[in-house]
């Protein structure tokens, strides 16, 4: 079986003036798993290899890696170039063009990936970078892409926990904080109050999962807020300062923007932190330095 929108390891089964015609490996299931050759082209799905496409020669039974993507009458075509996104994956794509049936994005073949309208979150800007999800159309036969995401990425997911550390790429922002896209897999928000650190849309950055709601919807945090978490950066902070000869400029009246730079933590669990270790004398604290006590 050939899968459309994904790059196909083929094999020649025919040479034209033109092109190579490609066919699946069939495979049997025996315990050596030899390749069935089958002699008669017509019999198999073939796709079409341009013969540009190749520096050098191919001869039948010759195997390529190639993607197989859908031109605009929706007929199938491989080529040796890789793409920027297969089918049913979530990446940050650049719009180069708008018209008034959808957007087109580059998406490193020759022929741009189309976003109708119908599939567009908000107007799309040429030049500008979006987020995009890329799937096979059954109607239009045509690899598609759409910035609306929760057409095809749900607001839950069974597979995660509360405390996971999980990938994040942003894809809006609203009045509540950042809409993020968990593991390529489902959709989630980082509300303004646990974005400590400056996110735009586009950006990938590293998120734990906060809270799972009740009808299922995920808050993901920038930072670990349970006590495995606190626990992690008191004794970051204290084998940095063992590290600086058990002294640190770094305060809590340091700049939020220089205590993430070092600890990748918030200025509010900076100071939390801080205090816990004061409590414990195990720092002595000044208005312009902390001190490791011996």
């Amino acid at each position: 079986m050939i899968n459309i929108g994904k790059i196909n390891t083929l094999r020649v089964v025919a040479q034209y003036p033109f092109g190579y015609a490609l066919a699946p490996l069939v495979v049997n299931n025996d315990e050596n798993d030899s390749v069935i050759e089958i002699d008669d082209a017509d019999e198999q799905q073939t796709v079409t290899l341009a013969v540009d496409e190749v520096e050098t020669s191919l001869t039948e039974g010759h195997q390529v890696d190639v993607f197989v993507a859908t031109d605009q009458r929706g007929d199938l075509y491989a080529t040796m170039k890789k793409p920027l996104i297969q089918v049913g994956e979530t990446k940050v794509l650049k719009a180069v063009s708008a018209t008034n049936f959808g957007a087109f994005f580059d998406w490193g073949l020759d022929n741009d990936l189309l976003v109708p309208n119908d599939y567009q979150a908000q107007p799309v800007n040429p030049g500008m970078y979006y987020v995009v999800h890329t799937f096979f159309d059954d109607k239009t036969q045509r690899i598609l892409g759409a910035t609306k995401l929760h057409y095809f990425l749900k607001e839950s997911s069974a597979y995660l926990n509360e405390g996971d550390t999980v990938q994040c790429l942003v894809y809006a922002k609203t009045d509540l904080g950042f809409k993020v896209v968990i593991n390529e897999k489902s959709l989630g928000l980082i509300f303004h109050s646990d974005a400590f650190k400056p996110l735009k849309v586009g950006q990938a950055t590293e998120g734990v999962i906060k809270t799972i709601r009740e009808d299922g919807k995920v808050d993901v945090a920038l930072q670990r807020i349970d006590k495995g978490g606190r626990d992690a950066l008191q004794q970051a902070i204290l084998d940095d300062l063992d590290a600086h000869g058990g002294i640190s400029t770094l305060t809590d009246k340091s700049a939020p923007e220089a205590i993430y730079s070092h600890f990748n933590v918030s200025k509010a669990a900076y100071k939390k932190a801080l205090g816990a270790l004061y409590k414990q004398k195990k720092i002595t604290l000044s208005p312009d330095a902390v001190r490791l006590n011996k």
